[in-house]
């Protein structure tokens, strides 16, 4: 049995005559049909069986959208705060064709909040998915959709490479978080920890997060995530999810004897760069090191052709390239 799953940020998905943030900012019925109509398109070139999305203000229209490209199944566990017809606020969202059999919110994790000395509001800026999910294998499968505290790009926001160990990204970033000048990145990291605490729970299930991680491959965010010593200095135990790309290597035909290897596509592009922004993370029970696993990753592809096409309409589209990966189970499971 195979299943894909996706990430999609819809970018400010507000239906007419509403807005987002300030009055002037709103589609007019014509540009709203256009954008609805091009995300229908990239639901089907995703070709998922579940989708997190982000960047969700208008619930009952995503709803019905995804409904007639037939996921039967449809949550949100918040409201985008609308203040007379201007949204304040965003929310995440979860399409399945596969029964949701429960919905959770995901909670804030006080005691880490408290133990970094976080200077503000202890909440998540969006409100994290949990949704247990019955695949046609009977199989439970856990999805959380997230959607971190936005990237603010100042000098605090470092970026890391792959030799970087976690000793150096904590020491980096320590100054920079007893200030008031990196409390974007501060904020990401509770919020990063409140969805670890939150997965490690959960032993007896697969679990896969869809997200706008709103931070970069290598990030100390990611350890945040993901892993223990993050956490735990002492800890023995590794990680609780693993980035899935990693997990998969795209076979390349015909290649030139020069070819390099491949390198990973952006998601994201501010003021030319490109970044990794979304990403779809798996539990122990999908890792290729793992030799009791139950399924393991057997495509995983970024959809970013409209990215590099006219930047100046990505609003009627998306400023995010959309990620699917697919699982595929074991034949004895």
């Amino acid at each position: 049995m195979k299943i894909k799953l996706g990430t999609f940020n819809l970018f400010q998905f507000v239906e007419p005559p509403y807005s987002w943030y300030t009055k002037k900012e709103r589609f007019s019925k014509e540009q709203w049909a256009n954008k609805t109509a091009w995300i229908k398109e990239q639901v089907l070139k995703m070709d998922c069986d579940i989708i997190g999305f982000q960047e969700v203000f208008s619930r009952d229209a995503l709803e019905a959208l995804v409904k007639e490209l037939g996921f039967e199944y449809f949550e949100t566990v918040d409201t985008a705060k609308l203040t007379k017809k201007t949204y304040t606020s965003t929310t995440v969202a979860i399409a399945s064709k596969y029964p949701i059999g429960k919905i959770q919110r995901v909670r804030v994790h006080i005691p880490f909040f408290e133990k970094h000395e976080f200077k503000g509001h202890y909440g998540l800026a969006r409100v994290p998915i949990k949704a247990t999910i019955t695949l046609p294998n009977e199989q439970e499968l856990v999805v959380y959709v997230a959607h971190l505290k936005s990237n603010r790009l100042n000098e605090f926001e470092y970026r890391f490479t792959e030799e970087h160990t976690l000793e150096h990204k904590k020491k980096s970033v320590a100054k920079a978080l007893k200030g008031t000048t990196a409390t974007s990145l501060h904020q990401r990291l509770c919020e990063a920890s409140s969805l670890f605490y939150n997965i490690k729970k959960v032993k007896d299930k697969p679990v896969v997060l869809l997200c706008d991680l709103n931070d970069k491959e290598f990030s100390l965010t990611i350890d945040a995530l993901s892993n223990h010593k993050y956490h735990q200095e002492n800890s023995e135990e590794g990680f609780v999810l693993h980035d899935a790309s990693y997990q998969y290597k795209e076979t390349i035909h015909n290649p030139h004897p020069e070819q390099k290897e491949l390198k990973r596509k952006p998601t994201s592009y501010f003021l030319g760069k490109g970044h990794v922004l979304d990403y779809v993370f798996i539990s122990n029970h999908f890792d290729k090191a793992n030799s009791d696993r139950m399924a393991e990753v057997t495509n995983y592809k970024v959809f970013d052709e409209h990215l590099h096409e006219n930047n100046n309409d990505l609003l009627f589209k998306s400023d995010h390239a959309q990620v699917i990966c697919e699982l595929t189970f074991m034949l004895d499971n």
